[in-house]
């Protein structure tokens, strides 16, 4: 157990949290939710013990162990990716350098002896025997091959060392679990494989992720960060939104009833307040004025952007015709001869285990590569949008204000109000519309982008990874708003939630080829469970 005891975190005049009062019990996975700002990361840290509250404590029992998923992608270059999941439990590792060190000496005496005996039982009592398999069981699970085991971290791509540090988090069955953001640079497999050992952990996990469905899958309760409280919520991420929708129109309805009497007390004493026959009736009134507790509805830290996609014009018969597409990148072929035919209403899911085959294919598509071979053809009527993955080059003018920058994208008439309404929306009010573009957040530039694509009167987005960034509440409007988009979308996402309600269609480019299949997320990811279940069952046979 955990717990956390009057906790208040203020930075300057903004209060993070205060008075925050929580217990963590074993059995349960806490999912920690809160728009952006509002302190989730924060508050792993401060049950880590990395960062020290202004005020409050926080309680473990003496013996426990936490274990916290480290961002920090370059702090074990030097160590091989067996190692580096292994030193997730720091006292277990600890004992296995001194016990190697130890039987690697030339001069072994007896008190080396002595104290290689003691070192085996300690190493015995923490199932040292057994590291060697479990981290191969993890570092299995999250896509890691026998043979990157002896590398070192620093030979390892940035997607490859997420997961390595994912294992060491895992490693060793920690008391308490602290995951900030784990699924991401995950493909949907090592989610699932993820998803599958959260619901055997039997100690505590507390998660902060910006994956609905993970949330869902995964999550007992849900501990929502919000007008400087935490509150727990039974149930998963779900739950939990219709339980606060519910309680903050159940607050609103009372709040309004509230004012609504009190303007009926004051109504009535200022009319007869000084009328004689009245003024007993009046006096009992005020009383009751006085008692009447008014409360104004708290702010919520959570904000939607107003994010609707308007065409200026409905796609065509002919939308886009790709026709035998080869691509190599530094000598890796991306694809071989693909074709696809894209047609009205379509909304395609790219999926596929390489990334990088997705994101050369909408750089084509939009006209910032090249193909080595073949051709693609937009329909005359197809006016096409393009969110990228990488959005460096869009924001190299450090000068540019919020308002200089959208206004290279939108028709020369517009004025400034126009501008700062449209960022009002996007959640950039006041003052933040003069922001320079230089000091963004990675999520203020998605919304950024997504502004860019709303100007653009776009009859076919292309987005890449568009939820990467993003907040609960912007992933939310942005899901919303291409599901209600009658056009076309092309799209890539590790959301499961996002790619399971915008797709009715999916589009999986494989070394072999494309898949490609009318239908949606969950029955294409049936009907490979069941493919796959179907050759397993028929290798087993032939073994037989």
């Amino acid at each position: 157990m955990i717990t956390a005891s009057n906790v208040a975190l203020s930075y300057g005049k903004r209060v993070i949290f205060q008075d925050v009062n929580i217990k963590f019990t074993p059995g349960n996975c806490y999912g920690l939710i809160g728009a952006n700002g509002a302190g989730k990361s924060t508050f792993l840290k401060i049950l880590a013990g990395q960062l020290e509250p202004d005020r409050g404590k926080i309680s473990k029992r003496a013996k426990q162990r936490i274990a916290m998923l480290n961002q920090d992608q370059f702090a074990f270059d030097e160590y091989t990716v067996f190692n580096t999941v292994i030193m997730g439990h720091k006292k277990l590792y600890k004992v296995m350098a001194e016990r190697e060190a130890l039987y690697a000496k030339a001069d072994f005496n007896e008190e080396d002896g002595i104290r290689s005996g003691e070192l085996e039982a300690i190493f015995g009592e923490m199932n040292g025997y057994e590291a060697e398999a479990e981290a191969a069981v993890l570092l299995n699970g999250l896509g890691i091959r026998e043979e990157m085991r002896q590398q070192k971290m620093k030979e390892l791509d940035g997607s490859y060392k997420v997961r390595v540090l994912l294992a060491q988090a895992l490693f060793g069955s920690p008391d308490i679990l602290l995951l900030d953001e784990p699924t991401n640079q995950l493909d949907l497999k090592t989610i699932t494989w993820l998803e599958h050992f959260l619901s055997r952990f039997q100690n505590i996990v507390i998660i902060v992720s910006h994956d609905r469905h993970f949330l869902n899958q995964v999550c007992t309760h849900v501990a929502d960060i919000d007008y400087g409280k935490i509150q727990i919520y039974v149930g998963n991420y779900d739950f939990w939104y219709q339980a606060s929708q519910l309680r903050f129109r159940q607050k609103e309805t009372e709040s309004k009833k509230a004012k609504a009497k009190a303007e009926e007390l004051k109504d009535f004493i200022r009319r007869f307040s000084s009328n004689a026959s009245k003024a007993k009736q009046a006096t009992s009134r005020k009383k009751l004025l006085e008692k009447l507790t008014l409360e104004d509805m708290p702010i919520s830290s959570r904000k939607y952007p107003y994010i609707v996609f308007d065409p200026e014009r409905p796609c065509g018969d002919i939308i886009l015709e790709i026709d035998g597409l080869s691509k190599e990148i530094d000598g890796v072929s991306m694809f071989e001869g693909l074709s696809l035919t894209v047609n009205k209403g379509d909304k395609i899911a790219f999926v596929g285990a390489n990334s990088l085959a997705k994101t050369t294919l909408f750089q084509i598509l939009s006209g910032e590569l090249e193909p080595d071979k073949g051709s693609f053809r937009w329909g005359v009527t197809i006016n096409n949008a393009y969110f990228p993955k990488e959005n460096n080059a869009y924001f190299d003018n450090d000068e540019l204000d919020l308002i200089g920058w959208l206004r290279q994208y939108a028709p020369p008439k517009e004025n400034e109000s126009f501008f700062r309404g449209f960022l009002g929306k996007m959640l950039f009010s006041g003052e933040e519309a003069m922001k320079k573009t230089a000091v963004l957040s990675g999520g203020e530039r998605v919304r950024c982008m997504l502004s860019r694509m709303m100007l653009s009167g776009a009859n076919a987005l292309i987005l890449d990874e568009a939820t990467n960034h993003l907040d609960l509440e912007s992933i939310t409007s942005l899901n919303n708003a291409l599901m209600a988009f009658q056009e076309v979308v092309l799209f890539a996402s590790h959301d499961h939630q996002f790619v399971s309600t915008v797709a009715n269609r999916i589009v999986e480019i494989t070394p072999d080829g494309i898949i490609d299949v009318m239908m949606d997320f969950d029955e294409y990811l049936a009907m490979k469970d069941a493919s796959l279940a179907d050759e397993n069952n028929y290798q087993v046979s032939k073994a037989a």
